[in-house]
């Protein structure tokens, strides 16, 4: 998420722009269910090669 706040904002202007942002839902991301899930038919090193004309 992304805040814009001017130069010249006070700590007020701050603190407001700061309580507005939603607290997390409390359950962490859990990435490790998402890991090895794509299946690539072809070596990452090769493609990398055969990408750069290796």
């Amino acid at each position: 998420m992304t805040i814009r706040l001017k130069k010249d904002a006070t700590p007020k202007q701050i603190k407001e722009a700061l309580d507005k942002i939603k607290p997390s839902t409390g359950q962490p991301l859990d990435v490790s269910r998402f890991s090895g899930k794509i299946k690539w038919g072809q070596d990452a090193v090769e493609y990398q090669r055969e990408l750069r004309g290796e």
